[in-house]
């Protein structure tokens, strides 16, 4: 099916369900399963020609660590509920058990795609000059350069370690990698089983003597079977295999924890030694090996996966070399917006002039962190509240906080020490905060606060001015780079009461009253959404245009999916473009036939999260209601953590979201994927065409229509949209 068909015409139903189908279990699809979908698609990236060969190879490799946390998150939930023998079964009707049989068979064969996908890859690396090669492979200079190398950059932080009686088998950590061994000891042929784990600190890669331009690689574990003599002297190899272990990374926190940070840092410690889902073994191992690793690991045939090729694909990442920006994307530098610019890099001025709104990674997200340095250095700056969820080692966010507290500024941090895989990194963040004498709060022991939120009170005259900053996405300057997301700036009086109310929620743990704009998660946000999409259906009802237009990474929720069954049923028409996860069935007669779904994958990961409603008089129109959120449509999102949805009310900022960033988004071609009934992803149109509409491009190319500013007086292309036609 094309994009055209996309815009134009209703799915021909695959399949069709009828009577309590609609009503039952299989209006949805099966979240785990889309994931993998999800996943299939992130790597078929790997094999789209029109992507430059170093990105494929970040493809894959991402697919790979995508799918490891997959199994340390989701699957080690529904092994504990099997395990369990927990009756609980999916919005789609399958128990824990009969999930598990489904994605291990999914992801089997997703593993042996990701080494066929490989192998291609390393045929074209090697016509490009970037070659990886094995001990067979090696010369004499080769052999000398790797010498010199072990010993005085490996050697000295390996620990091999014997099996036996005095020596029991090691502790394997979360993502281990290790090389097992069978020896024999040439004087006297006596056996020895040994491991030697592999350090994660270590490059898996070892670069080779090369000529000008081109690159050479050693795998690591080849490195150390080459040297096997200096670690266990004296013996010989009589067989080997390489093995990886994935183990339960869910962190459990007691809920009257009384310190949070303690509690947190001994979860993390738990992590570490969390049971072990997946068991991943090079193919040929010798079977006392094979059998001793099992037993010690606790695991079974079923959690097993022998693995023809590489071990560990996410490694593949260190591949991609700086020194080849010729097989990368080409190099693409953020816009500093026009109206910033105009008043010479004066943020609050800017803000002030009228509201803003910045598409990242398109404008860059130093905007954010200028905002914030420029509070902390402002002497009418008297208060700064801001949330953190994720962000980076080194960050400028915290930094100008701490900034901002040294220099006697009111500062409060809601630090979320729930972020999962960045609670340590977040917790060494509150403590930096504290040192510098910021307030730092954690939030609910029960909720997650995934709102993005900053406010700075500044005095003007014989007023105090809150300036506010909402945002789709973390305040982390490095996925800023790579993740597309907005940040709404704004003076707007009530949009700065509304922040300081949640503030005050989430330190003070009141539950915000007489809201102006905000819905806000877990108590408003759901009924809201629920409200609006019902308000469309009433529209269609009494034959108006009706008209609802979505971007989110997950559709899972089950009362926002059967509302947006009913007001499909009612005659709206529902375009949906859902990155991730979606558990809603489109173009089933009956139920969802005016519902089209998308997903797009490419140079940059979809992440804003954006919904539009015609409001009576269809989409685009300035009289649409237009919405952007830090939530996603799933459970978690709408009842477990704290999210922000708030109406863009200003005509430039509606029509940057509506007219410039969905329009492009519905008019893309290059990156798009179409869900059909049968839960199926098909390509809108063949990927090596480069002529197809990118709105990736299309974005990169042409600024936003509300950071413009005097330097904005040549056009700016606007999309037009419609069920029939999408122009640029």
């Amino acid at each position: 099916m094309t994009q055209a068909d996309f815009l134009k015409s209703p799915f021909p139903p695959a399949i069709k369900l009828t009577g309590a189908d609609i009503t039952g279990p299989r209006r949805f699809f099966n979240r785990e399963l889309s994931w993998l979908a999800f996943n299939w698609r992130v790597l078929d990236e790997a094999s789209n020609p029109a992507v430059p060969l170093l990105e494929r190879l970040r493809f894959l490799s991402i697919s790979a660590t995508n799918l490891d946390e997959f199994y340390t998150v989701r699957v080690a939930g529904l092994r504990a509920l099997k395990r369990g023998g927990k009756t609980a079964v999916s919005e789609d009707g399958r128990t824990a058990a009969e999930q598990l049989v489904l994605i291990n068979d999914d992801a089997r064969r997703l593993l042996q795609t990701q080494q066929a996908v490989f192998n291609k890859l390393k045929k074209e690396m090697d016509a490009t000059g970037i070659t990886i090669v094995n001990r067979s492979k090696l010369t004499t200079r080769d052999l000398k350069h790797l010498e010199d190398h072990f010993v005085n950059k490996v050697f000295p932080v390996l620990s091999p370690l014997a099996i036996d009686p005095a020596h029991p088998f090691p502790f394997i950590p979360n993502t281990g990698f290790c090389l097992a061994l069978e020896l024999e000891r040439a004087s006297d042929r006596r056996a020895l089983q040994a491991l030697l784990p592999i350090p994660q600190q270590i490059a898996r890669f070892v670069a080779l003597p090369a000529k000008d331009g081109e690159h050479r690689f050693l795998p690591l574990e080849e490195l150390l079977l080459l040297h096997l003599g200096m670690l266990f002297p004296g013996y010989a190899d009589r067989g080997h295999c390489t093995f990886r272990v994935l183990r339960d990374s869910d962190l459990e926190v007691e809920d009257e924890a009384e310190d949070l940070v303690r509690e947190f840092e001994t979860a993390l410690k738990r992590r570490r030694r969390g049971e072990v889902i997946r068991l991943k073994i090079s193919a040929g191992a010798p079977e006392d090996l094979r059998a001793l690793i099992m037993e010690e690991l606790h695991v079974t045939n079923d959690d097993v996966v022998e693995v023809r090729g590489l071990l560990g694909v996410a490694d593949l990442k260190e591949l991609v070399l700086d020194s080849r920006k010729d097989l990368q994307w080409p190099k693409f530098t953020p816009r500093v917006p026009e109206r910033v610019q105009d008043h010479e890099g004066d943020m609050f001025a800017a803000i002030r002039q009228k509201d803003m709104l910045l598409h990242h990674p398109y404008e860059t997200f130093d905007m954010v962190i200028r905002f914030l340095e420029q509070a902390a250095r402002d002497p009418n700056v008297l208060a700064i509240k801001q949330t953190l969820y994720r962000t980076s080692h080194e960050s400028p966010v915290v930094s100008a906080l701490c900034e901002a507290a040294e220099a006697g500024k009111s500062v409060t941090a809601l630090v979320e020490l729930k972020a999962r895989f960045d609670e340590a990194a977040n917790i060494r963040q509150s403590r930096r905060l504290e040192r510098a004498g910021a307030h730092v709060v954690y939030g609910f022991m029960t909720l997650k606060t995934h709102a993005k939120i900053s406010t700075v009170v500044r005095r003007e005259g014989d007023n105090l001015v809150t300036y506010t900053h909402y945002g789709t996405g973390n305040y982390h300057p490095i996925t800023a780079r790579i993740y597309t997301d907005l940040s709404f700036f704004t003076c707007d009086a009530a949009l700065g009461r509304d922040a300081t109310k949640v503030f005050n929620y989430l330190s003070g743990y009141v539950q915000p009253e007489g809201l102006e704009n905000l819905a806000i998660a877990p108590s408003g946000m759901k009924p809201r959404l629920l409200d609006l999409i019902a308000a469309e259906a009433d529209h269609a009802k009494a034959g108006r245009p009706a008209e609802i237009w979505v971007k989110i990474n997950s559709l899972v929720e089950p009362d926002i999916i059967d509302a947006l069954y009913a007001a499909s049923g009612a005659g709206v028409k529902i375009s949906l473009i859902v990155r991730g996860i979606c558990a809603l069935r489109p173009g089933i007669k009956g139920l969802s036939e005016n519902i089209r779904v998308k997903s797009i994958v490419g140079r940059f990961l979809e992440h804003s999260r954006i919904v539009c409603f015609g409001n009576g008089h269809g989409l685009p129109s300035k009289k649409a209601r237009v919405f952007f959120s830090s939530a996603d449509w799933m459970g978690r999102n709408l009842s477990r953590r704290v999210e922000t949805l708030i109406e863009a009310n200003n005509p430039t900022v509606k029509a940057q979201i509506v007219s410039q960033i969905m329009a492009a988004n519905m008019a893309d071609e290059a990156q798009s994927w179409l869900l059909a009934p049968n839960g199926e992803y098909t390509r809108t149109l063949d990927a090596s065409d480069g002529q197809l509409f990118s709105c990736h491009r299309f974005f990169m190319e042409n600024p936003s229509l509300s950071g413009r500013g005097s330097a904005g007086a040549k056009d700016v292309p606007k999309l037009t949209h419609s069920r029939d036609e999408t122009t640029a």
